[in-house]
């Protein structure tokens, strides 16, 4: 039986990082469309009722002050890509608090806190459940903590360890050998076929490749004619002796 795959180089997706830039940057990031957000201050607009405004907060109907054009002088906006939203509004979709200066990510239109982000999709250790944030494995695609990926019987880390499986579980060489393997007739150790083990298989007996060997002089019998002699295996030379 050949060894099962597992992937060693496993990450998470999820990268969070937070950058504080200066006017010149943020001009520049918006003229390439880069994924920045703006915090900024509403200024005074002239009280001559011709001014139009091209604010809007995001959340439309559900912004947060009532009406989503409102804008008072003094207070905070934020701007990210094309959309706006009054600081209050702009906050996780999840959890409703305001995102502030703090990481966010955004998803399908919606904004999330790193936290509510991480609840809903990082991914997990199929074992415990918990978020794998680095150094995970994965095994038949599914991701694992090292420290989780275990033998089956054992519970010996398998990450970077030979190991086969039986009913979809992993196991180590050595409990899957005593646990599944058919035995050697002449050691009666395990023949688990890990790393390309070879062997011979003679009716209902079998030997491991170098036990496979004359029960007289030992010279192996692999490639050559034997013949059995009640339990023992023999070469056709130590059976002619034995006939004289």
């Amino acid at each position: 039986m050949a060894t099962d795959v597992l992937a060693e180089k496993f990450e998470s997706r999820l990268h969070l990082t937070t950058k504080t830039v200066g006017e010149d940057r943020i001009k520049k990031a918006k003229e390439n469309n880069e994924d920045v957000a703006v915090l900024s201050t509403f200024l005074p607009t002239p009280d001559d009722g011709k001014s139009k405004s091209a604010f809007e907060c995001a959340l439309k109907e559900g912004c947060l002050l009532g009406d989503p054009k409102k804008m008072i002088t003094g207070t905070k906006k934020m701007e990210y890509k094309t959309r706006q939203w009054h600081e209050k509004c702009f906050c996780c979709c999840v959890c409703k608090t305001a995102i502030g200066t703090k990481s966010f990510i955004p998803r399908e239109q919606e904004i999330y806190c790193a936290t509510c982000y991480e609840e809903k999709f990082a991914t997990r250790c199929v074992k415990c459940n918990k978020i794998i944030t680095s150094g995970g494995v994965t095994y038949k695609n599914e991701p694992w903590h090292r420290e989780c990926f275990t033998c089956t019987h054992c519970n010996t880390s398998l990450a970077g360890q030979r190991f086969t499986s039986r009913d979809e579980k992993p196991y180590c060489a050595d409990c899957f050998g005593e646990l599944f393997a058919k035995r050697c007739t002449a050691c009666s150790k395990p023949i688990t076929g890990i790393g390309g083990t070879r062997f011979i298989s003679f009716e209902d007996r079998h030997w491991h490749n170098d036990c496979f060997i004359c029960a007289s002089c030992k010279t192996s019998l692999v490639g050559r004619g034997f013949i059995t002699d009640a339990d023992d295996i023999i070469c056709p030379e130590c059976a002619k002796q034995k006939l004289m």
